[in-house]
Protein backbone atom coordinates (compact mmCIF):
# COMPACT_ATOMS: atom_id res chain seq x y z
CA UNK A 1 0.00 0.00 0.00
CA UNK A 2 0.93 3.65 -1.08
CA UNK A 3 2.15 5.84 1.67
CA UNK A 4 0.40 9.60 1.47
CA UNK A 5 3.43 11.01 1.80
CA UNK A 6 3.52 15.07 1.32
CA UNK A 7 6.16 16.18 -1.43
CA UNK A 8 9.62 16.24 0.07
CA UNK A 9 10.66 19.31 -0.74
CA UNK A 10 7.41 21.30 0.01
CA UNK A 11 7.99 19.12 3.79
CA UNK A 12 11.32 20.52 3.82
CA UNK A 13 10.42 24.12 3.45
CA UNK A 14 7.57 23.81 6.18
CA UNK A 15 10.20 22.27 8.26
CA UNK A 16 12.79 25.15 7.95
CA UNK A 17 10.23 27.73 8.05
CA UNK A 18 8.67 26.27 10.69
CA UNK A 19 11.57 25.51 12.62
CA UNK A 20 12.26 29.19 12.35
CA UNK A 21 9.00 30.98 12.01
CA UNK A 22 10.65 32.49 8.78
CA UNK A 23 10.45 32.33 5.51
CA UNK A 24 14.10 34.52 5.05
CA UNK A 25 15.76 32.35 7.73
CA UNK A 26 14.14 29.32 5.85
CA UNK A 27 15.56 30.30 2.51
CA UNK A 28 18.63 31.11 3.72
CA UNK A 29 19.15 27.98 4.83
CA UNK A 30 17.92 25.82 2.56
CA UNK A 31 20.20 28.48 -0.13
CA UNK A 32 17.01 29.30 -1.98
CA UNK A 33 15.06 32.59 -2.39
CA UNK A 34 12.48 33.90 -0.09
CA UNK A 35 9.96 33.51 -2.56
CA UNK A 36 10.98 29.77 -3.56
CA UNK A 37 9.80 28.75 0.22
CA UNK A 38 6.76 31.05 0.16
CA UNK A 39 5.37 28.66 -3.03
CA UNK A 40 6.83 25.55 -1.50
CA UNK A 41 4.77 26.15 1.87
CA UNK A 42 1.44 27.49 -0.38
CA UNK A 43 1.44 24.36 -2.52
CA UNK A 44 2.06 22.26 0.77
CA UNK A 45 -1.29 24.00 2.74
CA UNK A 46 -2.97 23.63 -0.62
CA UNK A 47 -1.64 19.72 -0.58
CA UNK A 48 -3.02 19.22 3.16
CA UNK A 49 -6.27 21.10 2.87
CA UNK A 50 -5.06 23.04 6.48
CA UNK A 51 -3.51 26.06 6.70
CA UNK A 52 -0.04 25.81 8.66
CA UNK A 53 0.86 29.37 9.18
CA UNK A 54 -0.57 32.39 10.13
CA UNK A 55 0.46 35.90 7.84
CA UNK A 56 1.11 39.07 9.66
CA UNK A 57 2.50 41.16 7.18
CA UNK A 58 6.14 39.99 6.53
CA UNK A 59 6.08 37.83 9.63
CA UNK A 60 4.34 34.16 9.90
CA UNK A 61 3.42 31.93 12.88
CA UNK A 62 2.93 28.63 13.29
CA UNK A 63 -0.98 27.58 13.77
CA UNK A 64 -1.86 25.03 16.65
CA UNK A 65 -2.25 22.18 14.01
CA UNK A 66 1.42 23.52 12.41
CA UNK A 67 3.13 23.16 15.51
CA UNK A 68 2.13 19.83 16.28
CA UNK A 69 2.86 18.82 12.30
CA UNK A 70 6.24 20.37 13.09
CA UNK A 71 6.99 18.18 16.00
CA UNK A 72 5.80 14.64 14.37
CA UNK A 73 8.21 16.08 10.99
CA UNK A 74 11.20 16.62 13.04
CA UNK A 75 11.40 13.83 14.88
CA UNK A 76 11.46 12.09 11.40
CA UNK A 77 13.82 13.80 10.31
CA UNK A 78 16.22 13.31 13.11
CA UNK A 79 15.79 9.60 12.47
CA UNK A 80 16.29 10.09 9.02
CA UNK A 81 19.59 11.56 9.95
CA UNK A 82 20.66 9.39 12.51
CA UNK A 83 20.54 6.12 10.44
CA UNK A 84 21.95 8.30 7.97
CA UNK A 85 25.20 8.80 9.62
CA UNK A 86 25.64 5.42 10.63
CA UNK A 87 25.18 3.95 7.63
CA UNK A 88 27.89 6.33 6.31
CA UNK A 89 30.04 5.61 9.11
CA UNK A 90 29.84 1.66 8.63
CA UNK A 91 33.68 0.62 8.20
CA UNK A 92 34.73 4.33 8.40
CA UNK A 93 37.91 4.43 10.35
CA UNK A 94 38.02 7.71 12.71
CA UNK A 95 41.23 9.05 14.02
CA UNK A 96 42.07 10.38 17.35
CA UNK A 97 45.32 11.75 18.25
CA UNK A 98 46.28 11.48 22.32
CA UNK A 99 49.40 13.09 23.45
CA UNK A 100 49.90 11.77 27.15
CA UNK A 101 52.45 11.30 30.10
CA UNK A 102 55.25 8.88 29.55
CA UNK A 103 54.70 6.99 32.46
CA UNK A 104 50.98 7.23 32.89
CA UNK A 105 50.61 5.84 29.55
CA UNK A 106 52.70 2.83 30.01
CA UNK A 107 51.33 1.98 33.67
CA UNK A 108 48.05 3.33 33.24
CA UNK A 109 46.35 4.10 29.96
CA UNK A 110 48.05 1.50 27.67
CA UNK A 111 46.90 -1.82 30.21
CA UNK A 112 43.36 -0.04 29.76
CA UNK A 113 43.26 1.35 25.70
CA UNK A 114 41.65 -2.63 24.55
CA UNK A 115 38.34 -1.68 26.69
CA UNK A 116 37.72 1.54 24.52
CA UNK A 117 38.65 0.28 21.31
CA UNK A 118 35.88 -2.62 21.76
CA UNK A 119 32.96 0.15 23.11
CA UNK A 120 34.61 2.59 19.77
CA UNK A 121 35.64 0.16 17.26
CA UNK A 122 35.82 2.37 14.19
CA UNK A 123 38.87 4.33 15.99
CA UNK A 124 42.49 4.48 15.16
CA UNK A 125 44.00 6.40 18.09
CA UNK A 126 47.70 7.79 17.73
CA UNK A 127 49.12 7.88 21.42
CA UNK A 128 52.23 10.05 21.82
CA UNK A 129 53.65 10.70 24.54
CA UNK A 130 55.53 13.63 26.04
CA UNK A 131 56.00 15.71 28.52
CA UNK A 132 56.32 18.93 26.74
CA UNK A 133 53.42 21.86 27.88
CA UNK A 134 49.97 21.49 26.09
CA UNK A 135 50.45 24.82 24.63
CA UNK A 136 53.72 24.15 22.64
CA UNK A 137 51.82 20.55 21.25
CA UNK A 138 52.11 20.22 17.57
CA UNK A 139 48.78 18.62 17.11
CA UNK A 140 46.67 16.68 19.09
CA UNK A 141 42.91 16.24 20.34
CA UNK A 142 43.64 14.89 23.60
CA UNK A 143 46.34 15.58 26.21
CA UNK A 144 46.48 14.22 29.78
CA UNK A 145 48.56 16.25 32.02
CA UNK A 146 49.29 16.34 35.72
CA UNK A 147 47.14 19.44 37.02
CA UNK A 148 45.32 21.76 37.40
CA UNK A 149 47.05 24.35 35.29
CA UNK A 150 46.37 26.63 32.45
CA UNK A 151 45.75 25.91 29.32
CA UNK A 152 44.70 28.43 26.57
CA UNK A 153 42.18 27.61 24.36
CA UNK A 154 41.29 23.63 26.08
CA UNK A 155 38.28 22.35 27.80
CA UNK A 156 39.85 19.76 30.86
CA UNK A 157 38.48 17.87 33.42
CA UNK A 158 40.69 15.93 36.49
CA UNK A 159 39.74 12.27 35.82
CA UNK A 160 42.37 10.52 38.21
CA UNK A 161 43.97 11.35 41.71
CA UNK A 162 47.13 10.34 42.53
CA UNK A 163 49.79 9.81 45.73
CA UNK A 164 52.89 8.84 46.67
CA UNK A 165 54.61 6.26 48.90
CA UNK A 166 58.61 4.76 49.01
CA UNK A 167 58.08 1.27 46.87
CA UNK A 168 60.96 -1.04 46.50
CA UNK A 169 62.26 -5.02 44.95
CA UNK A 170 60.45 -7.82 47.74
CA UNK A 171 64.30 -8.82 47.16
CA UNK A 172 66.12 -5.34 48.64
CA UNK A 173 63.56 -5.10 51.34
CA UNK A 174 64.46 -8.39 52.18
CA UNK A 175 68.03 -7.06 52.23
CA UNK A 176 67.93 -4.65 53.94
CA UNK A 177 64.31 -3.95 55.90
CA UNK A 178 62.81 -0.64 55.66
CA UNK A 179 60.69 -0.38 59.46
CA UNK A 180 60.65 3.46 59.77
CA UNK A 181 61.45 6.79 57.26
CA UNK A 182 65.02 6.68 58.43
CA UNK A 183 65.89 3.13 57.77
CA UNK A 184 65.45 5.50 54.31
CA UNK A 185 69.09 6.50 54.80
CA UNK A 186 70.63 3.49 53.99
CA UNK A 187 68.79 2.93 50.77
CA UNK A 188 69.45 4.59 47.30
CA UNK A 189 66.71 7.14 46.44
CA UNK A 190 65.78 6.83 42.89
CA UNK A 191 65.23 10.23 41.38
CA UNK A 192 63.37 11.53 38.65
CA UNK A 193 63.99 14.51 36.31
CA UNK A 194 60.82 14.84 36.00
CA UNK A 195 59.49 15.31 39.47
CA UNK A 196 62.39 17.12 41.12
CA UNK A 197 60.84 17.52 44.58
CA UNK A 198 58.88 14.46 45.25
CA UNK A 199 61.43 12.67 47.35
CA UNK A 200 62.25 16.26 49.39
CA UNK A 201 58.90 17.01 50.02
CA UNK A 202 58.28 12.77 51.05
CA UNK A 203 61.17 13.20 53.28
CA UNK A 204 59.79 16.53 54.80
CA UNK A 205 56.68 15.41 55.18
CA UNK A 206 57.87 12.05 57.22
CA UNK A 207 59.95 14.43 59.72
CA UNK A 208 62.96 12.48 58.21
CA UNK A 209 66.17 15.12 59.65
CA UNK A 210 68.90 12.50 58.53
CA UNK A 211 70.16 13.60 55.13
CA UNK A 212 69.76 10.59 52.16
CA UNK A 213 73.07 11.31 50.69
CA UNK A 214 72.56 7.95 48.27
CA UNK A 215 70.65 8.71 45.21
CA UNK A 216 70.54 7.90 41.67
CA UNK A 217 68.61 9.74 38.81
CA UNK A 218 67.19 9.67 35.56
CA UNK A 219 65.49 11.81 33.05
CA UNK A 220 62.35 9.38 32.96
CA UNK A 221 59.98 8.73 35.39
CA UNK A 222 59.02 5.29 34.52
CA UNK A 223 63.13 4.17 34.34
CA UNK A 224 63.01 5.27 37.99
CA UNK A 225 60.06 2.86 38.56
CA UNK A 226 61.67 0.69 36.24
CA UNK A 227 64.73 0.68 38.41
CA UNK A 228 63.08 -0.39 41.57
CA UNK A 229 61.72 -3.07 39.96
CA UNK A 230 65.06 -4.34 39.45
CA UNK A 231 66.14 -3.54 43.17
CA UNK A 232 68.71 -0.62 42.35
CA UNK A 233 66.75 1.52 45.25
CA UNK A 234 64.06 3.16 46.84
CA UNK A 235 61.60 4.93 44.49
CA UNK A 236 58.64 7.10 45.63
CA UNK A 237 55.92 5.17 43.52
CA UNK A 238 52.47 7.17 42.15
CA UNK A 239 49.57 5.67 43.30
CA UNK A 240 47.24 4.14 41.68
CA UNK A 241 49.27 3.69 38.43
CA UNK A 242 51.96 1.16 40.15
CA UNK A 243 48.54 -1.18 41.03
CA UNK A 244 50.04 -3.82 38.72
CA UNK A 245 53.08 -3.80 39.97
CA UNK A 246 52.14 -4.06 43.87
CA UNK A 247 49.37 -6.83 42.72
CA UNK A 248 51.67 -9.14 41.16
CA UNK A 249 54.26 -8.45 44.18
CA UNK A 250 57.11 -6.75 41.91
CA UNK A 251 56.98 -3.35 44.06
CA UNK A 252 56.20 -3.61 47.74
CA UNK A 253 55.01 -0.81 49.76
CA UNK A 254 57.44 -1.42 53.24
CA UNK A 255 55.85 1.93 54.89
CA UNK A 256 51.89 2.73 55.68
CA UNK A 257 52.72 6.38 55.55
CA UNK A 258 52.60 9.18 55.10
CA UNK A 259 50.92 9.20 51.64
CA UNK A 260 51.26 12.06 50.00
CA UNK A 261 48.66 13.58 47.79
CA UNK A 262 50.15 14.61 44.49
CA UNK A 263 49.26 16.71 41.24
CA UNK A 264 46.22 14.29 39.74
CA UNK A 265 46.19 13.77 35.84
CA UNK A 266 43.55 15.89 33.97
CA UNK A 267 41.85 15.40 30.04
CA UNK A 268 42.88 18.48 28.20
CA UNK A 269 41.09 19.06 24.80
CA UNK A 270 41.46 21.55 22.11
CA UNK A 271 38.10 24.06 22.70
CA UNK A 272 37.51 23.42 18.80
CA UNK A 273 37.10 19.63 18.69
CA UNK A 274 36.18 19.25 22.78
CA UNK A 275 32.63 18.69 21.47
CA UNK A 276 33.41 16.44 19.17
CA UNK A 277 31.23 13.29 19.62
CA UNK A 278 34.96 10.75 19.19
CA UNK A 279 36.54 13.42 21.31
CA UNK A 280 33.81 13.52 24.20
CA UNK A 281 33.54 9.53 24.00
CA UNK A 282 36.86 9.34 24.99
CA UNK A 283 37.15 11.99 27.74
CA UNK A 284 34.36 10.49 29.39
CA UNK A 285 35.36 7.14 29.27
CA UNK A 286 39.13 8.80 30.64
CA UNK A 287 36.45 9.85 33.50
CA UNK A 288 34.74 6.94 33.90
CA UNK A 289 37.83 4.62 33.97
CA UNK A 290 39.08 7.11 36.57
CA UNK A 291 36.26 6.88 39.10
CA UNK A 292 36.65 3.00 38.83
CA UNK A 293 40.33 3.79 39.63
CA UNK A 294 39.56 5.90 42.59
CA UNK A 295 36.68 3.98 43.94
CA UNK A 296 39.49 0.38 43.98
CA UNK A 297 42.13 2.54 45.50
CA UNK A 298 40.07 4.18 48.05
CA UNK A 299 38.98 0.61 49.33
CA UNK A 300 42.59 -0.62 49.30
CA UNK A 301 44.45 -0.55 52.83
CA UNK A 302 47.67 1.43 53.24
CA UNK A 303 51.05 -0.56 52.99
CA UNK A 304 51.70 -3.69 52.19
CA UNK A 305 51.14 -7.14 53.68
CA UNK A 306 54.00 -8.52 51.84
CA UNK A 307 56.02 -5.63 52.99
CA UNK A 308 55.38 -5.99 56.90
CA UNK A 309 56.50 -9.86 56.44
CA UNK A 310 59.38 -8.86 54.80
CA UNK A 311 60.26 -6.31 57.45
CA UNK A 312 59.69 -8.53 60.33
Amino acid sequence: MARNLPPFPALRAFEAAARHESFTAAANELHVTHGAISRQVAAFESWLGVQVFQRHGKRVRLTAAGRRYLSTVQAAFDSIAHATDQLRDTGVVHVLRVNALPTFAMKWLLPRLHQFQRKVPNVELRLATSNAPVETLDSFDVAVRRGPAHWPNCVSGQFLGESELPVCSPALLQRSPIKTADDLARHVLLHSDTRPDAWGNWLSAAGVTAKCRKKQSFDHFYLALQAAVDGLGVALGPLPLLADELASGRLVMPLAGPRIDARGYWWVARREVAHAPLVAQFCEWLQAQGDQTDQAQTQTQTGSPEAARLNE
